[in-house]
């Protein structure tokens, strides 16, 4: 555990104000080293107030620092930058870090959507990856990417009372503009799942229609700020209880009950073609099923969706 940890612990513990001597005697080293660890997790975003009188945390409901989310302090693991939470949590899949591990970031310098777009990624929004270990077989593993976009539209209708609606095949949208991104990626091992990491990027706080005419954020729907750690810890409870106790068929049916997707005209672009047609149905593995111009059916599996 390293000195920035410790003095952490005993913050967390500590029932008021800990004083700079009392830490310096505890871990052995200088009360000037203490300032300096101090500083330095202030600037990881944990939240201390200074006095004459020693250090003492602050809780703040919109802080993602691991050690605000209690007993799944262990899961989160917080940066105030990374280039991408995906690349982070790729990594440290790879490394075999357990199942619902949580990596969360203040910003990404280089965050991105499908197709490899852009996603934007300012201060104030949620964004987030999801090392998921779930023993399902590896075709119906692309539904775990429609539960948490079901999961998640339901966190913001329990929350905060907004009509989320899902939009094949994986963003969530608010009065017709772009809520909430999702993205996952999957690594396996012949017949076995490895792990499926999932990307979430939910305007919050931030404003992204500067860039993006057509999304909006929670903020400008409810015209206040809203505490981001609180949908992040009702979303891991909904995501985590489900992966438990995988349901494809429930799944499905939720993503239909609350979808503006079928029964419009739709084209879907691919990074080689586009396909147009009446969306009518999604299969049992969450393709979206088109009725083509001259009445033929077809699946399409990924790309990007557009209303005619």
């Amino acid at each position: 555990m390293s000195p920035k940890d410790k003095i952490l612990k005993r913050l967390i513990e500590a029932d008021n104000v800990l004083s700079g001597e009392v830490i310096s005697a505890q871990l052995g080293i200088s009360r000037v080293s203490v300032w300096k660890h101090i500083k330095g997790l202030i600037a990881s975003g944990v939240s201390i107030s200074s006095s004459p009188k020693g250090y003492r945390l602050i809780s703040d409901p919109d802080s993602l620092a691991a050690w605000e989310f209690g007993a799944r302090a262990g899961q989160i693991h917080y940066f105030s930058e990374v280039s991408s939470t995906m690349d982070t949590a790729r990594a440290m899949a790879r490394e075999g870090c357990p199942d619902h591990t949580v990596v969360v970031a203040q910003r990404q310098t280089h965050g991105r959507g499908r197709l490899k777009r852009t996603w934007s990624s300012a201060d104030g929004g949620l964004y987030f990856s999801v090392v998921a270990r779930p023993t399902i077989p590896v075709m119906v593993a692309s539904l775990v990417n429609l539960a948490a976009a079901v999961h998640m539209a339901d966190t913001i209708r329990s929350l905060h009372h907004i009509e989320a609606i899902l939009k094949w095949p994986n963003d969530i949208y608010a009065n017709q503009q772009k809520l909430c991104g999702i993205l996952s990626q999957m690594e396996a091992e012949g017949d076995q799942i490895a792990y499926i990491n999932i990307g979430i990027g939910l305007n919050v706080n931030n404003d992204p229609e500067t860039n993006e005419p057509r999304a909006i954020s929670l903020k400008s729907l409810l015209g206040r700020s809203v505490p981001r750690r609180e949908i992040l810890e009702a979303f891991l409870d909904r995501f985590e209880k489900q992966m438990a106790h995988f349901d494809p068929l429930a799944v499905i049916a939720r993503w239909r009950a609350n979808n503006m997707t079928i029964g419009r005209a739709v084209r879907i672009q691919t990074i080689n073609n586009a396909i147009e047609g009446t969306a009518v149905d999604i299969d049992a593995l969450g393709g979206l099923v088109l009725r083509l111009a001259d009445g033929r059916r077809q699946t399409v599996v990924h790309g990007d969706c557009f209303e005619q």
